[in-house]
C-alpha cells in the first residue's frame, strides 16, 4: 500500500470519514470491506487521529476509498454498551489527553477521574486534568479544589483550574497543543466545545446547555472529532462520557496503573499480592497511613470486585 495517498481522519460518523490531506483538502472517504484491526473486537474499524491509506483511484460514486492505516502509536476505547463485550475506539494517536472536571453543574466525580486515569495509564497516554468553571465556586469550593488539584498533582497528573472562556487562563494550553494531537474529554457540560471554540474563535462548536433539573450537560458531540488548530496542533473533541468502562484489564495489573501503588511493586510480603486481604500488603497499608488516598484506592476496589454498577456513589467530595 505504499503508493497510496495518506491523510488523517478528522470525523468519524460510522460509514463515512472526513480525512486531510497533505495539501490541505478534507475529502469524505468510505472503508473498503472488512478492515482487519489486529484481533480487536471494535465496533469502528478506523477512528479519529489514525493516518490512513487511501486507493489513489477515486470509485464509481466519486469517493476515495481506505484501504489500510498505520500502525498506531497508541489509542483510547471505552465499552460500546454496559452489556457489550465490545468495545470502541474514541481515538488514536494521541499525544497528550485532557479530562475537563468540573466541581459543580455538572459535578464530576472521584471514580471517573481515577477511572479515565486508568484507562489512559493503560494505553500510555500522558493526561493532564482541566478543572473548569472555577468562576463558578465559592470560598468553600476553592478550598475543595485546592485539595483535590493537590491530591492529583501529588500521585503525578498536571492540574490546571480554569474558566474556559479567559484567554489568560488558557493560554499554556494554546502552547502546550501546537504541532501536536490531543484530546479533550469529560461528561457533557464541562465545557469542552467552549473551550475549543476559545483555542479557535473560527471552528465554532455548538455548546449545550445544562438540564436544570439534574445539571447535567446535554450532549453536543455525537461522534469524535478532531480539529485543527490556527494555533498549530489538532484537538480531538470526544462525546460527553457518563461512565468509563475499563476493557480488558488484568486484575493482575490493575494496580500497575496507579501510580502510587505502582511505586510499591515488590514491598508487599507475596509477590502476587492484589492488595485486598492479603497480610502485610504495602499498599494496604499505605493507605491506612494516608500515604494513599481513600478515595483512590475504592476506585481500585472497584476496579478489581467489577463493582461498576454505580459510579458515582460515596465520596463525592471527601477527601479521606
Amino acid at each position: 500500500m505504499s503508493d497510496g495517498l495518506r491523510g488523517r481522519v478528522l470525523k468519524s460518523t460510522g460509514k463515512w470519514y472526513q480525512v486531510l490531506m497533505p495539501t490541505g483538502d478534507v475529502v469524505e472517504c468510505r472503508v473498503r470491506g472488512k478492515m482487519k484491526l489486529q484481533g480487536l473486537k471494535t465496533t469502528n474499524p478506523i477512528t479519529v487521529g489514525d493516518i490512513v491509506i487511501l486507493d489513489p483511484k477515486i470509485d464509481e460514486e466519486g469517493k476515495r476509498v481506505i484501504v489500510d492505516y498505520e500502525m498506531r502509536e497508541n489509542y483510547i476505547v471505552r465499552k460500546s454498551t454496559n452489556l457489550s463485550k465490545q468495545m470502541h475506539i474514541l481515538a488514536a494517536n494521541i499525544d497528550r489527553a485532557y479530562l475537563m472536571v468540573t466541581l459543580k453543574h455538572p459535578e464530576t466525580h472521584f471514580v471517573f477521574i481515577d477511572r479515565f486515569l486508568v484507562a489512559a495509564e493503560s494505553f500510555r497516554i500522558p493526561t493532564t486534568l482541566i478543572f473548569n468553571k472555577v468562576d463558578l465556586l465559592d470560598d468553600e469550593g476553592l478550598l475543595d479544589l485546592k485539595a483535590i488539584m493537590f491530591m492529583y498533582e501529588s500521585v503525578g497528573y498536571p492540574c490546571h483550574a480554569i474558566s474556559a472562556t479567559n484567554q489568560k487562563d488558557i493560554q499554556f494550553l494554546r502552547e502546550e497543543i501546537k504541532d501536536q494531537q490531543v484530546m479533550i474529554a469529560g461528561h457533557s457540560g464541562t465545557g469542552k466545545s467552549t473551550l475549543v471554540n476559545a483555542l479557535d474563535p473560527n471552528l465554532d462548536l455548538r455548546v449545550g446547555e445544562i438540564s436544570s433539573s439534574h445539571h447535567q450537560g446535554q450532549h453536543t458531540t455525537t461522534f469524535a472529532e478532531m480539529h485543527p488548530l490556527a494555533s498549530g496542533g489538532f484537538i480531538i473533541d470526544t462525546p460527553g462520557i457518563r461512565a468509563f468502562g475499563i476493557v480488558d484489564l488484568e486484575k493482575e495489573v490493575i494496580s500497575h496503573y496507579f501510580p502510587e501503588m505502582r511505586e510499591l511493586i515488590g514491598a508487599c510480603k507475596f509477590h502476587n499480592c492484589q492488595h485486598l486481604n492479603e497480610p502485610a500488603c504495602a499498599v494496604k497499608e499505605a493507605v491506612k497511613n494516608g500515604e494513599i488516598y481513600e478515595s483512590r484506592y475504592f476506585t481500585y476496589l472497584q476496579l478489581m470486585t467489577g463493582d461498576s454498577d454505580d459510579v458515582h456513589r460515596r465520596n463525592k467530595r471527601g477527601l479521606e
